[in-house]
């Protein structure tokens, strides 16, 4: 195959195998995987990266997050996590994991373009469904011709915000768990913590201790025994799927709780800091009000109401949908139904059982490789015969 071609606009566009649009850690192994099935690192394959530095989204987390399990339950494929020292709290920070997922794309040589934001996939004007016309990959820096595309974007960059009347109105701070930093910019305000997740618990945690909260959720949070951290977790996930495939079922990882109690949290715990109220029904310009008109003002407000997959890339495939996300199947279950040259990969159990973790997106990661590589093999394939 050439290294460039015509692209539709008269431009050059260069030609690749496989472009995997996202450097985090769902596009790093399925890197991996496809560097160990013979493809190479910025010839065959290209990872594509909007961000400026290693590590995907974690180093825009907030400074004192937490992982849930130990760093051996942590781990991208090939290569384990090293070990975290701290006898005190035994879960990796935020810093180790983007000091790991650094060292891992150089162990691995990956040759991650960055800042390289992908813009748009495209299908050529040669056929919606032909699956020998590379999709065509519109970037900040160029385009590129692929005949497989790995979309593996995450979540991050697409945070949810509730809608609620008078929202507009508050006049205090309002920001969303990514935007989150410090529990310090918080210090001596009245600050309402939005969200029943980890996120909510953590950043409650954090913020408590220097400052005046509510916990506000829509339903009671429930946390996780105290024994019970990401291994559980995703062993529990793990089961679930094996059910499934067998005609069962199982309550997965919803059954056992929603909240990790990490160290932070048992504190808080502790000290009586993790009592939630339930949800407001609507805000003022200076606090939440309830439906019996009980309020309680607010210096800020924090919403930790996760997040959408980040999928704006693909628009113009126009992929059909279901429960909000596009529809996918094939052997790995991330190939998009509308499209089989794409695959959606680390987003969550949507494409595959806790694949937005870093222990889980190595197995969907492995799977998807493996369903890429027959692809490529079978157009060859069909090249040679049509030769």
């Amino acid at each position: 195959m050439p290294a460039d071609r015509a692209g539709s606009g008269g431009g050059e566009v260069r030609e690749v195998a496989v472009a995997i649009v996202g450097g985090g850690q769902a596009g790093l192994a399925v890197g991996f995987y496809l560097r160990r099935a013979g493809l190479v690192p910025g010839e065959d394959f290209v990872i594509l990266d909007a961000a400026d530095r290693p590590g995907g989204a974690w180093p825009q987390m907030w400074d004192g997050l937490r992982l849930f399990s130990p760093s051996t339950y942590s781990s991208l494929p090939g290569w384990m996590m090293p070990p975290w020292d701290d006898a005190s709290h035994g879960f990796p920070t935020r810093d180790h994991v983007v000091d790991y997922l650094t060292r891992y794309e150089e162990r691995y040589e990956l040759a991650v373009e960055r800042p390289r934001r992908v813009l748009s996939v495209e299908r050529s004007t040669h056929g919606p469904h032909e699956i020998r016309e590379p999709l065509l990959v519109r970037t900040s820096r160029g385009g590129l011709a692929a005949r497989v595309v790995v979309s593996a974007t995450g979540t991050w960059t697409q945070p949810f915000w509730p809608a609620y009347p008078g929202a507009q109105g508050f006049a205090g701070r309002q920001l969303h768990a990514s935007q989150y930093r410090q529990p310090e910019d918080f210090a001596g305000q009245r600050v309402v913590v939005v969200g029943g997740g980890n996120s909510g618990a953590q950043i409650l945690a954090e913020v408590s201790t220097v400052a005046d909260t509510t916990w506000v959720t829509t339903r009671p949070p429930r946390l996780l025994p105290d024994d019970v951290d990401g291994r559980v977790l995703f062993t529990t996930a793990t089961r679930r799927v094996q059910a499934q495939l067998e005609g069962g079922d199982h309550p997965g990882v919803g059954g056992l709780g929603d909240i990790v109690v990490v160290p932070s949290v048992r504190e808080a715990r502790e000290r009586g800091a993790l009592e939630a109220l339930p949800m407001f029904s609507r805000l003022d310009a200076t606090g939440i009000v309830w439906a019996d008109d009980t309020r309680r003002d607010s210096d800020a407000i924090i919403w930790c109401t996760g997040f959408r997959p980040a999928l704006r890339h693909l628009s113009p495939l126009h992929l059909s949908t279901v429960d909000g996300h596009p529809r996918t199947g094939g052997p790995a279950d991330t190939q998009a139904t509308d499209e089989p040259r794409l695959h959606l990969v680390g987003y969550g159990d949507w494409t595959g059982a806790a694949s937005a973790t870093l222990i889980g997106a190595g197995r969907t990661a492995r799977d998807t490789a493996r369903v890429v590589v027959q692809q490529l093999d079978d157009e060859q394939g069909a090249e040679a015969i049509s030769d």
